[in-house]
């Protein structure tokens, strides 16, 4: 039998993070979004930021991550991808769970009970919730909302050859800025 699982992927500031771990809090399962990153890093041996930053965080993105090779002959971004599919497979087999990006809706497509969820939001709520909520400010962040979706978006059309964020490739779209981050949290623990 295939555990339920429950992937949540989501626009910059929408604050699908913060659903994902409200969920999975209210479902009382686990919610995997920064262990992941801690997981690969582990795994992998690259220091954790790096592997934030070899796919949809940094400046570079996986692409200049992707000129960089492992040992092993393959790049550090295919590499990390590997280990990245590895992990949230396991952890999906374990049991229940909420897992946060990493295409984790692409990933156990095939091999979880999955409600693959994507959470968005109007520009402006956005902006406004990463300055509050996050402290942003180097930037405009009309600016950095936009650079990192561009960043999401590629990272999952390369690795998935999906449109990201086009309503056909999940379940369930929620939009945070006009629901709110409770009524989110209560639509995907209904359908659970």
């Amino acid at each position: 039998m295939k555990n339920r699982v429950i992937t949540i992927s989501r626009e910059f500031g929408s604050g699908g993070r913060t659903i994902g771990k409200k969920t999975a809090e209210a479902l009382g399962i686990p919610c995997y979004d920064q262990e992941l990153i801690q997981k690969i890093a582990a795994e992998s041996g690259f220091h954790e930021s790096y592997v934030q930053d070899a796919a949809e965080d940094s400046t570079g993105g996986f692409l200049a991550s992707a000129f960089a090779h492992h040992p092993q002959g393959h790049s550090n971004a295919d590499y990390l991808w590997k280990i990245q599919y590895k992990i949230i497979t396991e952890l999906a087999q374990k049991g229940p769970c909420v897992i946060v990006g990493r295409c984790a809706d692409y990933i156990l497509r095939d091999t979880a009970d999955c409600l693959r969820v994507f959470i968005h939001a109007d520009p402006a709520f956005r902006a406004d919730r990463i300055v509050r909520v996050y402290g942003e400010r180097e930037e405009s962040p009309q600016q950095r909302i936009r650079d990192k979706d561009k960043r999401r978006a590629a990272y999952h059309r390369f690795y998935t050859d999906m449109k990201w964020g086009h309503a056909q490739n999940y379940d369930l779209t929620l939009n945070s800025g006009t629901l709110g981050i409770d009524r989110c949290v209560q639509i995907i623990t209904q359908l659970y």
